[in-house]
């Protein structure tokens, strides 16, 4: 507890805030500041202090999980920026940081996290396998940053994997589903457990895949940002970026998801984290230079080093920041893993419940999003 002394003197330093305050404000507005959609809510990563507006919410905090990729983008300058806290008053951040969606999964599961940013492939192989009891999406997060880079000196043309060593980050990941599904529309055939065939799929996580890239124990990758774009400063080629694959060029690559029982229990808290998802992203989209700076904060902040410019500057244009789930393009994935044998025919009805997302959306004026008829009833 701090001394009565010290207790005192920030009682008049915030006098003298709040006094000069006013002054500030109109100052700022001179030199044409102060634009809500150019200034985040708070500075720096506010995931367990952010001041409150005085909300009782159902909990006293909420455990939100992602993994420190750009493509969990939303998380990233949400949580440093303090976009989400500030939704959920005095309801308490718990962040958790995830390197692949199984282990959130089983945390989610253990009850040990509420909410999490996570890829559409884990979330299916999740919901399956609990029977529809453990999740629901309840919004989307980012599109796109997938990309397949390859060594130029070895590969040159598309046709040219055949008979060469491909790294994905796990077997079953959305990124491995993904380009299974490319091998086969090729005419060729992988055995989808062990990766070998026509292609050797190698399943390496995206931490190792840079250094086996340098050290030719693989020929290419195909992996999410900022994966990629390390193998390109390294001396890789893009050969495919797969929102060519895509209609529109669109597909989920993150979601977020919460646990039903949490859902069931807190739905305020669950509406306030996603308001808070909401107002992140327009900010993201509004401001891309400033949200990649603040993403990148939260990186060097999660592993004690950021992003070189090189990496980021061409990994940050390649993901698309949206609150739409893409819920069509989640089905498509999930006839992909059929296909690939990596599943059965899942019944994916209830995986989403878009209900409070549309509350948020439609409360800021923005068009309600669609479930593609996969969601709770």
């Amino acid at each position: 507890m701090p001394a009565t002394g010290i207790a005192t003197r920030t009682t008049l330093r915030r006098g003298l805030v709040a006094a000069a305050l006013p002054l500030l404000i109109g100052a700022l507005a001179s030199c044409g500041y102060g634009s809500q959609a150019d200034e985040p809510a708070d500075k720096g990563d506010k995931t367990a202090n952010a001041a409150t507006d005085g909300k009782k919410l159902s909990a006293s905090e909420v455990r939100i999980g992602y993994f420190p990729n750009l493509t969990h983008a939303t998380a990233l300058v949400g949580l440093q920026e303090g976009l989400i806290q500030k939704e959920l008053g005095g309801t308490t951040i718990k962040p958790q940081s995830f390197n692949a969606g199984p282990s959130e999964i089983e945390a989610l599961n253990g009850g040990s996290l509420d909410i999490g940013f996570i890829g559409p492939s884990p979330s299916i192989n999740a919901y399956v396998k609990s029977k529809g009891t453990n999740l629901r999406i309840v919004s989307g997060s980012a599109s796109g940053g997938v990309k397949l880079v390859v060594n130029p000196d070895k590969i040159k043309t598309l046709d040219d994997l055949k008979g060469k060593k491909i790294a994905t980050p796990q077997k079953g990941n959305t990124q491995d589903v993904a380009f299974l599904n490319w091998i086969s529309e090729k005419g060729w055939t992988v055995d989808p457990e062990s990766g070998k065939g026509d292609v050797s799929v190698v399943r390496t996580d995206n931490k190792v895949t840079p250094d086996a890239f340098k050290q030719g124990s693989i020929d290419g990758a195909w992996v999410p940002e900022p994966t990629a774009s390390k193998l390109v400063s390294d001396g890789g080629s893009v050969l495919l970026d797969e929102t060519a694959l895509w209609p529109d060029k669109k597909f989920v690559i993150t979601n977020v998801i919460v646990s039903q029982k949490f859902l069931k229990e807190h739905p305020d808290v669950v509406e306030a984290v996603l308001t808070g998802t909401v107002k992140t992203n327009e900010w993201i989209n509004a401001n891309p230079d400033r949200a990649k700076a603040s993403a990148n904060a939260k990186l060097q902040a999660e592993s004690g080093k950021a992003l070189d410019a090189k990496v980021i500057d061409p990994a940050w244009p390649s993901i698309a920041i949206t609150d739409d789930p893409l819920a069509t393009t989640l089905r498509t994935q999930s006839e992909w893993a059929v296909k690939a044998k990596l599943i059965e025919q899942p019944d994916l009805v209830g995986i989403y419940d878009l209900r409070l997302l549309n509350k948020v959306l439609k409360a800021a004026g923005k068009p309600e999003v669609a479930d593609a008829g996969l969601g709770a009833k």
